[in-house]
């Protein structure tokens, strides 16, 4: 592995010590940002740590975190931080989330790592090395599924209020009905099922760009294809598309016509 790679996976061990002590905690401090979306001490704590361990070992470096800020991501190395993906599921004492931790450089994600630590799993990818996972059964590279047509793809999406919200209802219901069967794993998970090829596609209305920048490097090093819903290759497009790369531009099409 490459020495930024090894530095995401300390960098996500140390956000696991964090967050599974903090996991259920009875004294987890919970506040609302101006968006209405939940933060709680986990979140901050975790992304205080790794900028903490960023400082030290990559000190010219910037980096970008949902709870703390930071500036562009088009030039230079800049490392993009989640610190906890599914902070909802997170204070109400479910399983799925995560620490996500992306390096851009230069507006390009190269590396991604992806630690869920209450499912026992982590992914991760860095450009031109693959695409790999470990779970209770071991370390596997990993790769996208070969399923070619939309009747028989397996869809993962989020709930139909942000489509109408964020995208469009008419959209979603095309996407889904068009799909053999539709899940909402939600979040960094189903890009990462993507990725490993359990599912087809995964397509969200609304993302921010530390939601799914290591998820772009993981579901294309693992074979797929990732874009916004309009099919531009980014990952701060406002939007997310990941595929097993043969259904990418079916998915496209009916989302354009709708």
């Amino acid at each position: 592995m490459s020495q930024d790679l090894i530095l995401a996976g300390r960098l996500a061990d140390a956000a696991d010590a964090i967050t599974t002590a903090r996991f259920r905690a009875r004294d987890l401090k919970v506040d609302s940002k101006p968006d209405r979306t939940p933060v709680t001490d986990a979140d901050t704590a975790v992304e205080d740590a790794v900028r903490e361990l960023l400082a030290g070992e990559r000190p010219m470096d910037a980096v970008v975190g949902e709870e703390r800020g930071g500036e562009s991501w088009s030039a230079g190395r800049v490392w993009i931080l989640d610190p906890i993906d599914g902070t909802k599921n997170f204070l109400r004492g479910a399983p799925v989330w995560a620490t996500l931790i992306a390096l851009v450089e230069d507006g390009t994600p190269t590396v991604g790592m992806i630690s869920a630590p209450l499912l026992g799993r982590r992914w991760w990818a860095a450009q031109g090395a693959g695409a790999w996972s470990r779970d209770a059964t071991g370390e596997r590279r990993i790769s996208v599924s070969g399923v070619s047509s939309l009747e028989d793809a397996y869809l993962s999406t989020t709930h139909l209020g942000s489509w109408t919200e964020h995208h469009s209802r008419e959209a979603y219901l095309a996407l889904t009905d068009a799909c053999w069967e539709n899940r909402a794993f939600g979040d960094f998970w189903s890009h990462c099922l993507v990725a490993e090829g359990a599912i087809d596609l995964a397509a969200e209305a609304i993302v921010n760009p530390w939601d799914v920048a290591a998820a772009q490097v993981l579901v294309a090093e693992a074979g797929g294809r990732f874009s916004d819903l309009s099919g531009k290759p980014r990952f701060d497009g406002g939007s997310a598309l990941s595929s097993n790369g043969l259904l990418h531009d079916a998915a496209l099409r009916i989302l354009r016509d709708h």
